[in-house]
């Protein structure tokens, strides 16, 4: 998913005897990227993940109408692969798909078009058309073999909207490592990896989550979290929505009820292994809500998160994993 949280990175406290960081900036998938890495050989990598980003966008993003999903989505059939990405994006997706009981779904592009969140063009909505829709999403109107992607429907579509820039991170994050940098920052659209530590400040890296108060123009944070060699995602319902006849619409889709997800829940910021599951499952604790996503954190270790939601009095009401609550500090 566009994720519209961008993290805060603190900044650099310089001192006469730390090493410079390399810093590498760049535009990708609709967004800002922005990369911090320490390199004794003081090499500058941004031509070269300025074209794995290239590579990767021809491949997932929907905005490219000459990329690889962007054929599947105007095919009658489907099409054979031809860069690795889209493969390794749909089995992830299948993954979360199963394990999120549908709460995850790529297929849902023609609803996230309909509702004016995606490439396509908004349409004006109402029970039955958000029914017609839904006729044709879900996972089981794809099928993969070992060299192409097949439609059951010829009116499926995919979105990566929600996974593609954790996909993103993590293909820079390993272009870096096969580079022998260890202590790195990766952030491209909110989403991103952490490894080794700011060699600056001789600390693990620290990143800041918006407060759910915040407004465009006033942005400010709610918790600070340090993170060891982990993924960060944060999906959130702050900015990015539509205004229908006066009502508010957020741009999380819900498969299963084809309309916006109406949670408590308002923000996710998930932590793990890899930025690809972690950025999934941000979207997918979104449209589930906090009380599921927390449930499902219990049984599943290998995910931690920081949920924000509305309580039952109307303030604002926030979970920690038990696992990172020594690595977070709230702003009160």
């Amino acid at each position: 998913m566009v994720s519209i949280l961008l993290p805060f990175i603190l900044s650099f406290w310089q001192t006469k005897s730390a090493p410079e960081p390399i810093q590498v900036e760049g535009y990708t998938m609709g967004t800002t990227y922005h990369i911090t890495y320490f390199d004794s050989r003081n090499r500058n990598f941004k031509s070269s993940i300025d074209s794995v980003l290239q590579k990767v966008n021809h491949s997932i993003n929907a905005y490219d109408a000459a990329s690889e999903v962007s054929r599947f989505n105007t095919s009658q059939h489907g099409i054979a692969f031809g860069l690795p990405h889209l493969q390794i994006i749909l089995k992830k997706s299948e993954e979360v798909y199963k394990d999120s009981k549908g709460a995850f779904d790529p297929t849902v592009m023609p609803l996230v078009n309909a509702w004016g969140f995606g490439p396509g063009k908004a349409v004006t909505l109402n029970k039955t058309s958000v029914d017609s829709l839904k006729s044709f999403i879900g996972f089981d109107k794809i099928r993969m073999t070992r060299d192409s992607l097949i439609k059951l429907d010829p009116r499926v579509q995919l979105d990566f909207g929600g996974i593609g820039q954790g996909y993103g991170a993590d293909v820079i994050t390993a272009f870096l490592k096969s580079k022998g940098i260890k202590n790195l920052l990766v952030e491209l659209g909110g989403e991103g990896m952490a490894f080794g530590k700011n060699l600056q400040k001789n600390k693990y890296w620290t990143i800041g989550i918006l407060d759910p108060n915040s407004t465009r123009d006033n942005q400010f944070y709610k918790a600070y979290t340090e993170i060891k060699d982990q993924s960060f995602t944060t999906a959130g319902n702050y900015f990015n929505y539509r205004e229908i006849d006066g009502k508010k619409y957020s741009h999380t889709i819900d498969p299963a009820s084809g309309y916006p997800a109406a949670m408590a829940i308002l923000s996710a910021s998930v932590f793990g292994k890899d930025c690809t599951t972690a950025d999934a499952w941000d979207t997918a604790f979104m449209v589930m809500g906090h009380t599921k996503a927390i449930s499902f954190l219990k049984k599943h270790k290998d995910l931690q998160a920081i949920l924000m939601y509305t309580s039952q009095s109307g303030s604002t009401a926030i979970y920690i994993s038990p696992e990172i609550k020594n690595n977070v500090t709230l702003e009160r």
